[in-house]
């Protein structure tokens, strides 16, 4: 039965809540076969190609109280900055001298940047790099917003939606934030022709092996060019201090099921992936994802943004160290590249 359905999804990329909860129950099992699988699909459509993307993280100022995040508004121990227009640019700057030709804004949910200026940082950046992408991940904002960055050169939208299950939504959540808005953020996103991007936490409090089924059947249904997902981690600051962190085998399993599920996806390795273990990013490049991101901030803020506890923010993973990475990516049998790197299913 479970070859069965490995077979089915490998050539259907679909199964239904349930199938999919039979290969997470039976992960065990599957996961070797999963990730040998993921691979190949991997292959067929970017080979051993992985790129990379240059992470500038704009701010550590957040409106939002997510429980989980450490740079919730009422964290008061948040060490906080936001980066000027040219400091951005510089970093951008910096990226594209070492090689990245995909520059990925991210921030939390700061009001302090206004459409008129991210739409010049935007411009900017589209004017002096045109072979470029800019990614953007600024949280939720109107469809005007999105309109406007979208009009001034923004290629791409990464917005975890975090959980596809409404009553989860709420246990992670203070009552004011919406899961029905989330989702309407990313329709809206998907009408101005972003390339759009979901994800979610693995193993983030309350969530059980049902919610993960429903989770590749929100991805399966919506089919995001980007899917990010790496382990919870907690952050000593916030409400679920004291919460289990999430599983890496679990995390890389999921990416396995995603790539087969979604087989042009861009899907990262991501940075709480490495933090969670020291050789987590290869082992997401083993089990399917094919996308990093370098961190290009200016040094003296990467360790202010702490999402979580640990969060790496020197050494390999910064993007000085481009030459450390591609050296480990390559004992995966890959190869990191210099490209943009869009999604395939967008370039054909």
């Amino acid at each position: 039965m479970l070859e069965q359905l490995i077979e089915k999804l490998e050539h259907t990329g679909r199964l239904d809540k349930a199938e999919y909860l039979t290969l997470i129950q039976h992960r065990k099992e599957t996961r070797d076969e999963l990730a040998a699988r993921a691979c190949k699909v991997r292959a067929r459509y970017y080979g051993q190609q992985i790129f990379i993307r240059g992470l500038i993280e704009i701010s550590s100022f957040c409106k939002n109280n997510c429980y989980y995040c450490g740079l919730r508004a009422g964290n008061v121990h948040a060490k906080r900055y936001r980066l000027s227009s040219e400091e951005i640019i510089s970093a951008a700057d910096t990226g594209y001298a070492l090689g990245f030709r995909t520059f990925v804004l991210q921030g939390g949910e700061d009001p302090f940047y206004t459409d008129e200026i991210l739409v010049g940082i935007v411009q900017t950046l589209k004017d002096r790099y045109p072979d470029c992408a800019v990614t953007l991940s600024l949280g939720e904002r109107g469809y005007e917003s999105y309109r406007l960055l979208r009009q001034a050169g923004a290629d791409r939208y990464l917005l975890r939606h975090e959980t596809a299950d409404p009553a989860h939504y709420g246990l992670l959540h203070p009552a004011e934030m919406s899961f029905e808005r989330r989702m309407q953020c990313l329709k809206d996103l998907r009408s101005l022709g972003y390339q759009v991007g979901a994800g979610f936490m693995v193993g983030s409090p309350h969530q059980t092996e049902e919610n993960l089924a429903q989770e590749l059947v929100f991805l399966r249904d919506f089919r995001p060019e980007m899917v990010g997902i790496g382990p919870f981690l907690p952050h000593h600051d916030t409400p679920f201090a004291k919460e289990l962190p999430g599983s890496v085998e679990m995390t890389c399993f999921l990416l396995s099921l995603i790539r087969l599920t979604l087989p042009d996806v861009l899907l990262p390795a991501t940075t709480a992936l490495g933090t969670a273990d020291p050789n987590g990013r290869e082992k997401g490049i083993m089990a399917g994802a094919n996308v990093l991101m370098p961190n290009l901030s200016p040094a003296h803020v990467r360790e202010k943004y702490l999402l979580y506890d640990g969060k790496i923010c020197t050494g390999e993973e910064a993007a000085q160290c481009i030459e450390c990475l591609k050296n480990r990516i390559r004992k995966t049998g890959c190869e990191i590249v210099t490209a943009r790197g869009d999604c395939a299913r967008t370039v054909r």
